[in-house]
């Protein structure tokens, strides 16, 4: 969900060194971005930032980028690292139809998409980042044996995203209809604010985990 425009957040997005301000120009080259050969994960849609930045705390041998296409929300994930900003951890402002012109063909090794927007008309369906729209996208730049991560509470979203995998040659290799009561999926997850207010009202978490291999 969008927050209101905060006034002097695209001037501190700008100010900010965890933020890669020209990430076009990065594309291919990320391990230089961060200065080592760490494998990549990338969430899309981050929103405030909790999930990526307690994963890159936990995994200090993995380099994580977050995409974000509001500054008043990226600031808000801005503001959780300003004191403890850790070094696998890139920040970029965007819009997710972009991404093949940030990130190189094998680049990435795992991408997340959580509690995305489910854009509930139907002729906007292709801008639902788990569409087959998307799918196409992130092949050009998710390494062969890499993983998608998909979570939400919308199951009527969750429905879409199966289906449109029978239209690519994503496959399945995990899934579940409440995430929290699974005791394989559920262990070692990481939870989002949306996560954490949604489970604690009762609701059920949906997950899957796909790769073309």
């Amino acid at each position: 969900m969008r927050l209101k425009n905060i006034p002097g957040a695209r001037e501190a997005i700008a100010g900010s060194d965890l933020v890669v301000h020209e990430p076009m120009q990065a594309k291919g080259g990320w391990r230089q971005v961060f200065g080592n050969g760490h494998p990549i994960h990338v969430e899309i849609g981050m929103g405030k930032g909790k999930f990526i930045c307690e994963m890159a705390r936990r995994f200090p041998e993995i380099n994580y980028v977050g995409i974000e296409k509001y500054s008043s929300v990226l600031l808000r994930a801005l503001q959780k690292m300003a004191c403890d900003p850790l070094p696998n951890l890139k920040f970029v402002r965007m819009d997710a139809e972009e991404i093949t012109e940030v990130f190189g063909r094998g680049e990435v090794d795992r991408i997340y998409l959580n509690f995305s927007d489910p854009w509930p008309k139907d002729r906007h369906a292709k801008r639902r980042l788990p569409s087959r729209q998307f799918l196409a996208r992130y092949e050009q730049f998710l390494r062969a044996e890499g993983d998608l991560e998909f979570k939400t509470d919308n199951r009527g979203l969750f429905e879409f995203a199966l289906e449109e995998l029978s239209h690519t040659d994503w496959k399945i290799r995990k899934m579940t209809y409440d995430l929290h009561h699974d005791e394989e999926m559920a262990q070692g997850n990481v939870m989002t604010e949306y996560e954490e207010r949604f489970s604690s009202m009762g609701n059920p978490i949906y997950k899957y985990v796909i790769s073309r291999i």
